[in-house]
């Protein structure tokens, strides 16, 4: 259910950017380091949303995975120390 209302904020944003970039058709200047550049106003606020939801993509899913492989090393210490405790010599495999 989090996740559902996460993607419908998301995507609710995102029309929205589309919204306001489809009203302003101004041309803006973005300075770079070295140069700089005129675009479109929808283009900009485009680029710079897709962007900053890849970033947060990756973050996210580089701590889920952390989080995952941190759960699966917990699961297969806890089998192995039931293991130990019960007195079987051969430890279950978990998967988590």
């Amino acid at each position: 259910m989090k996740s559902f209302i996460v993607t419908v904020l998301v995507a609710l944003f995102f029309f929205l950017a589309l919204i306001f970039g489809a009203r302003n058709e101004q041309v803006v200047t973005i300075s770079y380091f070295v140069a700089q550049g005129e675009f479109r106003l929808p283009v900009v606020l485009a680029v710079v949303f897709l962007s900053g939801f890849i970033i947060s993509w990756f973050f996210a899913v580089y701590h889920i995975a952390k989080l995952k492989l941190a759960l699966r090393t917990v699961n297969k210490k806890n089998a192995h120390l039931e293991a130990k405790l019960v007195g079987d010599s051969t430890p279950k495999e978990v998967d988590a």
